[in-house]
C-alpha cells in the first residue's frame, strides 16, 4: 500500500516542476495613499504607456538588444487595460505624467520616489543568470506603487521573463486598490 503512494508523491512533485520552474518570485509591494487603480486604467486605457528602463539585466548584451526584446514580452504579459507600452515619451509630455520604471539590478536602499522624480539611478552587481527588476509606477515625481521581482533567466528572450511580467504587473498594477475603497464600503 506504500508503494503505490509514494509514486504518486513523485509523479505530483515531477508535474509541478515546470510551473516551479518559470515561477517569479515577486518581493513586497507598497502602494501610496494616492494609488488607484481606475486613475491607472483611465491614464493607459487604449493609449500608449511609457516604460523607462535604468540599467541592463544582462551585461553582455547590447542594452538597444535588450530592450526590443524585453518590450514584446511586456506587451503579451501586460495588465488589463488595452495599453500599449512604449520606450518613447510622448510629445507632448502628458499631465500628470504616468509611466513605469524598471530598474535593474538596484542598489538594495534605492528608494521610489527619487527615481520618479529623475535623481541618478544606484545599482548593485550584476549576477548572472538572474534578471532582477525593480518595477516602480510612477506619476510625475512621485511613486504610486512598486514592488520587486526577480527569476532566473538565460537572456532577454527567455520565456520566464514573460511569465515575470505577468505576475509582475498584476502587483505593481494592483486591481481593486482605491484612494476611495473606504468609502466604497459605506455607500453600498
Amino acid at each position: 500500500m506504500r508503494l503505490p503512494h509514494r509514486i504518486a508523491t513523485a509523479l505530483a512533485a515531477i508535474a509541478a516542476l515546470p510551473a516551479v520552474a518559470l515561477a517569479a518570485v515577486i518581493g513586497g509591494a507598497y502602494y501610496a495613499p494616492q494609488y488607484d487603480f481606475r486613475e491607472f486604467w483611465a491614464a493607459t486605457d487604449n493609449k500608449p504607456f511609457q516604460v523607462v528602463l535604468a540599467g541592463n539585466p544582462f551585461p553582455g548584451v547590447d542594452p538597444a538588444t535588450v530592450a526590443r526584446d524585453l518590450l514584446p514580452a511586456m506587451q503579451r504579459a501586460k495588465p488589463r487595460p488595452a495599453l500599449t507600452f512604449t520606450y518613447e515619451r510622448p510629445s507632448p509630455p502628458p499631465s500628470p505624467d504616468y509611466r513605469l520604471m524598471l530598474v535593474f539590478d538596484a542598489a538594495n536602499n534605492l528608494n521610489a520616489d527619487p527615481v520618479c522624480a529623475g535623481e541618478p539611478v544606484r545599482f548593485r552587481a550584476n549576477r548572472p543568470g538572474v534578471f532582477y527588476v525593480y518595477a516602480i509606477y510612477c506619476r510625475n515625481d512621485r511613486m504610486l506603487s512598486y514592488t520587486t521581482a526577480r527569476t532566473d533567466a538565460s537572456g532577454p528572450t527567455d520565456p520566464r521573463i514573460e511569465q515575470l511580467f505577468r505576475e509582475l504587473f498584476l502587483v505593481v498594477f494592483k486591481e481593486g486598490s482605491s484612494r476611495w475603497a473606504e468609502l466604497d464600503d459605506r455607500f453600498r
